[in-house]
């Protein structure tokens, strides 16, 4: 009897910190029209795991809907987002805000070096990185496409470290694809794609690289139709990591006949 998709997809599981997931796409929750819209497009991807940026959810609602009323915690586990955080100490601060609020002691760390380019600061970032593992944390790092700052990264004691494609909310895709697979060969901790990818392309071709899983965000939330790109990042996402266990046939100079060159 021949495997079926979904027992294939059930079988490819990865692991932060012990904990299980299956989905291999994970989605923000800002820059949606509505809150409605969000909860729908978080439904269509698939995803599991959904980010939260702090800054953005008013934690003194007084019985007002929130960002969180939005995200049924019973099924996405909540990744709490320091984004906005331009110093470790801002960081941390964001990042124990979350655990002693109860949203989750699973945080995305994100140290930013400035406004205009949104790059991280690969300095603040590593001695956050430190501090919170330390802590107790579960830390998966945003950072640069460097394989050096990866892999201190991982000697810091993230659970993941998370290189961006390209700048955050660019959709310019993976723009550098050679360090990424650097990176692959040095970590042995989970490596995922954060942040830059456009389109579903981008997304299949993050995965083949080998990425354990994509996060995005801007790419959902400011499509023309966010419902539909939620589903077509949700198939590129499996499209890609299929190719990538599948193994793809090696690049030729000149072609090679899919059919016998002399008849019988």
């Amino acid at each position: 009897m021949a495997t079926t998709l979904k027992q294939i997809q059930d079988q490819d599981s990865y692991q932060i910190n012990g904990k299980t997931f299956t989905s291999r796409l994970l989605v923000g929750t800002g820059k949606y029209p509505t809150n409605e819209s969000m909860a729908e497009c978080l439904e269509a991807s698939g995803t599991e795991i959904v980010t939260v940026a702090l800054r953005r959810v008013n934690l003194d609602s007084k019985g007002e809907k929130t960002l969180l009323d939005f995200i049924d915690p019973e099924k996405y586990t909540l990744l709490p987002n320091t984004a906005g955080c331009y110093s470790a100490e801002e960081a941390i601060r964001v990042a124990h805000l979350a655990r002693a609020t109860g949203i989750s002691d699973f945080v995305k760390l994100e140290v930013l070096h400035d406004e205009k380019t949104l790059l991280p600061d690969p300095i603040e970032t590593l001695e956050a990185t430190k501090i919170l593992v330390k802590e107790g944390f579960t830390v998966m790092t945003y950072t640069s496409d460097d394989p050096v700052m990866a892999q201190k990264l991982e000697q810091a004691g993230a659970h993941a470290v998370m290189p961006a494609g390209s700048p955050i909310g660019s959709g310019q895709g993976v723009l550098n694809p050679n360090n990424i697979r650097i990176i692959l060969e040095k970590l042995k901790c989970p490596v995922l794609i954060d942040a830059g990818v456009g389109s579903a392309s981008d997304v299949a071709i993050a995965m083949e690289l080998g990425v354990v899983a994509v996060l995005l965000n801007t790419a959902i939330a400011h499509a023309k139709d966010p419902l539909k790109m939620a589903y077509a990042m949700k198939n590129a996402t499996e499209a890609g990591r299929l190719s990538y266990l599948a193994g793809r046939i090696p690049k030729k100079l000149y072609a090679q006949a899919s059919t016998p060159q002399k008849d019988f």
